[in-house]
């Protein structure tokens, strides 16, 4: 049967978004004559079926345009004179790097060394337009960077997509899985204290199992939230050492159990602007395997210390050990080292990956070196978390022919 004409057409229909463009030039003259341009310019991006148009502001100085952004404005394209009175072009650059702003921007300008060009651009500066520039320059720039901002946008639209639709996969398994998994855990214990010892071995084997498919549905919802967003963030103020001290408890009777003791070295100023759940997983992971790939009777060592903005987390243990190959492999999803040391021990494959994760939204790494026979050390290193996203709304405005600017 065929598809309905009017149903396909509108399949085909372009979508439609209108971005929000500022100007930043101490020419008013130029800025009202570019707002009369882009007030009638549109811009069809092919390759992804998309209608742009144009909301227009314009700012004559640096300082007006920066308070402007630090009271919530939003901006998705930026028109700024690289020479400006007082906090010029290359400082409103410097003064949005600091803050995190990924703002795609044109710079303007009569004159630019080589220098400047490489700085700007490593800055976030897209392109340049000279002074005085026609009306069909300035659209040539717009229309290039109109496409590199749409295609960017829906790029990290799919990946958000492909991100959301893995975590209700999740989601899903999880649920349908931790159901017979407690039905079961909760037979084989009832086993274990009314069945005759000969028995007691397998049911222990089979609980150890289920623990181990336990864990495997944490691991995974903790990754797939904290990918997808879906994990509410409670920023706040934390005490490194606290959590840690919490942490090593939690595998204290594995420890204990092995013989192996478990030692925390503390530094000064531990607090960092975190989420405490994040930081519990930065722990709960990398003590858990260093109690776990440790051989009886070994050690592990949780040191905490401050350099400059960066605290570090390194926990090292007197274990089995990695070759560098091993080492290399380890942060990837699901990758578990086999060999005939760590055939008998039980894990996801996720837990070192989630780390790194969580490592990279507060701006720092994770990484590991070891050696065989000798043991590991994992180094984790963390900034304070950035306030959640910035800001609401532009006011739209007007646009026309290009009046020639005179050299700057």
């Amino acid at each position: 049967m065929n598809a309905d004409p009017a149903a396909r057409e509108s399949l085909m229909d372009p979508q439609h978004t209108t971005l929000k463009v500022v100007m930043v030039d101490d020419e008013e003259a130029l800025c009202l004559g570019v707002r009369r341009i882009i007030q009638k310019y549109k811009v069809h991006v092919a390759d992804v079926l998309v209608d742009a148009d144009y909301e227009f502001r314009y700012f004559t100085s640096g300082e007006a345009y920066l308070t402007w952004l630090a009271q919530g404005g939003e901006v998705d394209l930026l028109l700024l004179d690289l020479k400006l009175p007082g906090v010029g072009g290359m400082d409103v650059l410097d003064a949005m790097s600091e803050q995190g702003r990924a703002v795609l921007t044109i710079m303007i300008t009569a004159y630019a060394t080589f220098e400047t060009a490489v700085k700007a651009t490593k800055l976030g500066a897209y392109d340049f337009l000279a002074k005085p520039f026609t009306p069909e320059e300035l659209r040539y720039a717009l229309r290039k960077a109109t496409s590199q901002l749409i295609l960017s946008k829906q790029a990290l639209k799919l990946a958000e997509e492909k991100r959301e639709i893995r975590f209700n996969f999740i989601s899903v398994l999880a649920h349908e899985l931790k159901a017979p998994l407690n039905a079961v855990e909760g037979y084989l214990n009832i086993l274990r204290t009314t069945e005759a010892d000969q028995n007691l071995q397998m049911v222990e084997r089979s609980i150890v199992r289920v623990d181990g498919m336990k864990k495997l549905i944490m691991d995974l919802l903790d990754l797939t939230r904290i990918e997808s967003g879906q994990r509410e963030r409670v920023i706040r103020r934390v005490d490194l050492r606290e959590l840690a001290r919490a942490s090593m408890e939690l595998f204290t009777v594995d420890a204990e159990r092995r013989g192996i003791s478990v030692e925390l070295v503390e530094g000064p100023d531990l607090e960092l602007q975190a989420d405490p759940g994040e930081v519990e997983i930065v722990f709960n992971n990398l003590i858990s395997n260093a109690v776990k790939y440790n051989r009886d009777g070994g050690e592990v060592k949780v040191s905490l210390s401050r350099k400059g903005s960066a605290v570090t987390v390194t926990v090292s243990d007197t274990g089995i050990g990695l070759s560098a190959e091993e080492a290399g492999k380890l942060f990837n999803e699901f990758t578990r080292i086999k060999n005939e040391q760590t055939v008998k021990i039980l894990g996801s494959g996720l837990g070192l990956s989630t780390v790194r994760k969580i490592a990279n939204m507060y701006d720092g790494e994770a990484s590991v070196t070891s050696e065989p026979g000798v043991g590991s050390t994992f180094v984790v290193t963390l900034h304070d978390a950035r306030p959640e996203g910035p800001a609401k709304p532009a006011e739209p405005a007007r646009d026309a022919a290009v009046p020639a600017a005179p050299q700057l």
